[in-house]
């Protein structure tokens, strides 16, 4: 059924203008360091390997590809009588747009006549290596030895839903909000031939997050991640993008260890001693680039940066149960859709008294404790999860009612008008009594904050609470750099070197079980989350995790309290 889903709607859907349908340009100097790492080379029969382009736009991979193609063949065949066949194979290239296809192809046009090939030879060849088309849904006519490019980096909700549907038939790797790359890559990576080479520059956050779990497990199951490259601030392309790029070589063979350098020095030099040290036999001391096991676990994220605290890290996951485990529950306040009208300052918020509670954001947070700046948010459930019904309430209805417009924009509004006044999560008014851990998710370091039980958390916090742990000493666990330990691991990393302490990756802290942390430790982390005194709590630290002395160097690099 899918073969026959009409691919010319899918070229419909997109704009043609280059940004809203993800296409950003890589650099020449970037693209011949790729071909390079892929083993694309002029000294090798090229025109007897099967080679994949699965979006190439205005042609910043192919005519490379190409150019390396005929200064091969031109160089090591003699007897060029049969070059349409000898050529036609060598190269399947997919695009969906009109104008880049017209435009790619007259550049293609005009090299083929330059290395001397007739235009009707040339006309032919071109009509076997251009395909025009979606390439999610076009034909592939076999596998591939190399699968190299760009793929366009598109957001689902970019994305037509029937078209997203019949992908999501597809492609098993759509999960979540995945980014169209996703799919280019799964299904590049499915039609590579035995020992064949993917090398692709994209975004890395399929590496990290959630959508990409899939991907991660198709690839630890048959492939080997070979190489990695880190290009995040690096002039990797023609345009600035948003996204945070990686140039990635994945082989279909058996895993083994990567190489790994990060940021490299944008220039033809550079580049090439880069290269060759990447794909030394042994690699190079002082080279910069490192070479690594352990990074693929199932589906789990990949840990490509903090190599010295991997081992730590494994160590740690192998003796110490996740926090949750350990009788810790982790959470992000409120999403309420609509702040402007739910949030205010909570003296002035004119509704029932007991239909408002105290709130902490970020802002309340940043001396490292609490300074309330005397918020509120308007709690419209009542104590079994229900709505409170607004006749009972009249202060709350008048107030909703003055907001009535605003708050049924929301989609939460639109999917149920019975409960328009709901905020987009629950409220659970006892929360707000309750002790807890309090986490700001964009840091460079963990900013772990305790709060007694007075306020409500804001959807921009996260935050531990625990029956079984003392929170103070939780604090203190959590500060010394173990939080920030795992989650520079898990996380994605923003610009300037902030980290995500997200709920997803906050799970992933281990630490003992409370009853068995010696009395004289629980004392001593109590009172370093009261004091502040790092030295002393860092040694406990130390004691409570057995770490050894290579342990406690890794752990200290990670930093630890601050911003």
């Amino acid at each position: 059924m899918l073969d026959l889903f009409d691919s010319s709607a899918a070229i419909k859907h997109f704009s043609t203008d280059y940004a809203e349908r993800g296409a950003v340009f890589t650099r020449r100097e970037v693209v011949d360091f790729i071909l390079d790492l892929a083993g694309y080379s002029i000294d090798l029969p090229l025109h007897k390997f099967r080679l994949l382009e699965p979006s190439f736009g205005d042609g910043a991979f192919l005519l490379p590809i190409a150019e390396r193609l005929l200064t091969a063949y031109t160089t090591q065949v003699s007897d060029r009588s049969d070059i349409v066949n000898d050529l036609s194979e060598a190269i399947r290239a997919v695009e969906v747009f009109d104008g880049s296809v017209v435009c790619t192809r007259a550049k293609l046009l005009n090299m083929l006549r330059n290395y001397g090939i007739s235009e009707e030879n040339a006309l032919r060849i071109l009509d076997a290596w251009i395909i025009q088309g979606d390439f999610l849904i076009v034909k592939l006519p076999w596998d591939f030895t190399f699968a190299i490019g760009n793929p366009p980096y598109v957001r689902q909700e970019s994305i037509p839903t029937e078209l997203i549907a019949a992908y999501r038939l597809r492609y098993s790797t759509i999960y979540d909000r995945a980014d169209l790359y996703v799919p280019f890559i799964e299904r590049c990576l499915s039609s590579l031939e035995k020992k064949g080479t993917l090398a692709f520059i994209c975004s890395d956050r399929w590496m990290k997050n959630k959508y990409g779990g899939p991907l991660r497990a198709m690839v630890a199951g048959q492939y080997h991640l070979a190489q990695y490259i880190d290009m995040v601030d690096t002039p990797a392309f023609h345009s600035e993008v948003i996204a945070y790029p990686a140039i990635t070589i994945i082989r279909r063979d058996q895993p083994g260890k990567t190489r790994i350098a990060h940021r490299p020095q944008i220039s033809k030099e550079a580049l090439s001693n880069l290269s060759q040290n990447m794909r030394a036999d042994t690699v190079p001391e002082m080279s910069g680039v490192l070479e690594i096991g352990g990074i693929i676990n199932n589906s789990d994220p990949w840990i490509l940066r903090s190599f010295d605290q991997l081992e730590i890290v494994r160590r740690l996951e192998a003796d110490f149960p996740v926090l949750e485990d350990a009788g810790c529950k982790v959470g992000i306040g409120v999403a309420t859709g609509a702040d402007k009208v739910f949030i205010g300052h909570y003296e002035d918020l004119d509704v029932e008294q007991d239909r408002k509670l105290p709130l902490v954001g970020t802002k309340d947070i940043e001396t490292g404790t609490v300074q309330w700046k005397g918020m509120g948010v308007i709690n419209p459930f009542a104590a079994d999860g229900s709505l409170v019904r607004l006749a009972d309430y009249p202060k709350l209805a008048a107030y909703f009612e003055e907001f009535k417009g605003i708050i049924q924009k929301r989609n939460c509004a639109k999917k149920n008008s019975a409960s328009w006044y709901r905020t987009i999560d629950r409220i659970y008014p006892e929360l707000t009594s309750t002790p807890k851990l309090l986490i700001p998710d964009i840091k460079g370091r963990a900013h772990i904050v305790y709060e007694t039980g007075r306020f409500y958390p804001h959807h921009n916090l996260y935050f531990i609470t625990s029956e079984e742990w003392d929170l103070k000493a939780l604090c203190a666990v959590l500060r010394s750099g173990i939080a920030k330990l795992f989650v520079s691991a898990y996380s994605i990393q923003m610009r300037g070197g902030y980290l995500r302490y997200q709920a997803q990756y906050l799970r992933r802290i281990r630490i003992p079980l409370w009853r068995e942390v010696p009395e004289e430790t629980r004392i001593v982390l109590v009172g370093a989350a009261k004091t502040g005194n790092d030295e002393i709590c860092n040694q406990a630290i130390y004691d409570l995790y057995r770490l050894s002395r290579k342990e406690r160097v890794a752990l200290g690099k990670g930093g630890s309290n601050g911003d």
